[in-house]
């Protein structure tokens, strides 16, 4: 694989910022249409991305392993729900911090899954980066923090989406021992949109053409980010990318900041360094461990 870190840099940090506007695109469906609806479009917009993907490298829907493709993909809509719930009440820059336990859960996930022993250094960053979730979560008057005025589940909503997506990260590593990277991810949007298809009628509110607009803007962008997002892997080694994934809480801060008026409060900041901090410090272990 060729290494163009400039490149790959500068497609994740855009991948960032495309993710970062499709969140303030759902914070502001999600006040006039219900989270299974904005899901559903989500997905099924981001199709002709997904396949896309899957055409450079030749469209592989054959499997001997449909159980745990359906496995894969009802977690990934379980995180996904999480998400866009945790959206709906959080500032932006919050929910994108406390997405970022998800190294902190697959070190602990990879015990009973994957029968791995951690060692100090990355039990300790756990325990710091938990530290920092606790800080986020209580920045009621904390650390000078004014606090976000959501309900604390909501925070809750956005720490279990973090440990949903440890667990379908998981799922990834054990399906690719046989199957093509592309069969996984397109079996995943096709289930996740059919899943949805089947839940729609119980939820459904008819969106307006503007909102329909919107919900295709959605779900491109999802697929856009997904693109942006493959192609910096593509062109870059993952662990040189690692530090620039984080730029997603500078875009995540700025767009919230701008669109929703929500100021970053010392607290989520002090969080965001731990977590981050913590993140940083188990990637060079993964990195090791996907080389073996």
């Amino acid at each position: 694989m060729r290494h163009d870190l400039r490149r790959g840099a500068t497609l994740i940090v855009a991948a960032g910022l495309v993710f970062a506007l499709m969140n303030a695109l759902i914070k502001h469906l999600s006040r006039d249409l219900p989270t299974a609806e904005l899901l559903f479009f989500r997905n099924l917009f981001s199709l002709p991305m997904v396949l896309l993907i899957a055409s450079r490298r030749g469209v592989i829907l054959r499997t001997k392993r449909f159980g745990g493709h359906v496995m894969r993909a009802t977690t990934g809509l379980l995180g996904m729900s999480m998400s866009f719930a945790a959206l709906n009440y959080l500032p932006l820059a919050e929910q994108q911090v406390l997405s970022y336990t998800q190294p902190l859960f697959i070190t602990v996930l990879a015990i009973p899954f994957l029968g791995e022993h951690p060692g100090f250094q990355r039990w300790a960053a756990v325990v710091v980066g938990f530290a920092g979730v606790i800080i986020v979560a209580l920045n009621q008057g904390l650390l000078g923090g004014s606090g976000s005025g959501a309900p604390p589940w909501a925070y809750g909503m956005a720490v279990a989406q973090g440990l949903i997506s440890a667990l379908s990260t998981l799922q990834i590593r054990q399906l690719s021992a046989t199957e093509a990277s592309t069969t996984i991810t397109l079996w995943q949007a096709i289930l996740m949109t059919a899943i949805l298809f089947f839940v729609l009628p119980f939820v459904w509110v008819t969106p307006g053409w503007t909102h329909f607009a919107l919900l295709v803007l959605l779900g491109t962008m999802g697929g856009l980010g997904q693109v942006l997002q493959t192609e910096a892997f593509a062109s870059a080694q993952v662990s040189a990318l690692g530090p620039y994934t984080y730029c997603s809480l500078i875009w995540a801060t700025a767009v919230g900041w701008l669109l929703f008026g929500d100021a970053p409060s010392l607290a989520m900041m002090a969080g965001a360094v731990l977590i981050v901090g913590a993140g940083l410090a188990i990637l060079p272990g993964e990195m090791r461990r996907k080389a073996s």
